[in-house]
């Protein structure tokens, strides 16, 4: 199906009946270790919003933010961070301006935007718009999903262009689970676990693991979104 995508658009055909809901891909421009691209969040992040707009004629996909929050890859050349306040206030000014639409949602390829999107919507829905914001969670993930730049991004970035993908570069990095490096890595930076970037192994990783990976994540968000405005799950 097509997409309808608003940068391709003129404002006339936004003047029918029954106002489209608009899809914001918000990812990051952050180090993901020495094989995937700075962009890959944000890749993730508008083939997830595309999806939606294939699934719903009633979508029309925004074109993506591709900063976020991601203070914690700072160690790391290439990555360029708004921080979680400023992006915070992006999302509400975006969101407020938008009143030619139903509602918005928030589609976000990075972990690391979660909470300054959460506040995000709970400010906009305080002042009584429709705003839904999602991102990748473990309820939607494989059980043995990887945390950074490893099997699970890696296999993701496989299905969506290859191209990008340094496969020679690919090297296992810290492999500990999030929970036991968090504090480490909250306080100190991703680079103080894993100095090549990498909370993962990326061995094994492959194209069609990744299609299945997001057909999984495309029906969680098509879910959420059809819970909000209803229509076709």
């Amino acid at each position: 199906m097509t997409v309808a995508r608003l940068a391709e658009l003129c404002w006339t055909d936004l003047t029918g009946d029954g106002p489209p809901i608009l899809a914001i891909p918000l990812g990051a421009t952050e180090q993901h270790g020495p094989h995937l691209p700075l962009g890959t969040d944000t890749l993730v992040a508008e083939a997830l919003a595309g999806r939606l707009a294939a699934h719903r004629t009633d979508v029309v996909v925004a074109p993506p933010l591709p900063y976020g929050s991601s203070g914690e890859h700072s160690g790391f050349p290439g990555t360029i961070s708004m921080g979680a306040e400023a992006l915070e206030h992006v999302v509400v000014e975006l969101v407020r301006s938008a009143d030619a639409f139903s509602g918005a949602v928030l589609v976000s390829g990075h972990g690391g935007n979660a909470d300054p999107l959460a506040r995000a919507v709970a400010r906009l829905r305080r002042e009584g718009r429709r705003a839904v914001a999602w991102w990748p969670q473990a309820r939607c993930l494989p059980a043995d999903a990887d945390a950074h730049a490893g099997r699970t991004e890696t296999s993701l970035v496989l299905a969506l262009a290859p191209e990008q993908v340094r496969t020679a570069a690919a090297r296992p990095g810290e492999r500990r689970p999030l929970p036991e490096i968090l504090p480490t890595l909250r306080r100190e930076g991703v680079a103080s676990v894993a100095p090549n970037g990498v909370l993962g192994d990326p061995s094994g990783a492959t194209a069609a693991e990744g299609e299945a990976i997001l057909a999984g994540l495309a029906a969680d968000l098509m879910g959420r979104v059809a819970d909000e405005f209803g229509g076709q799950r």
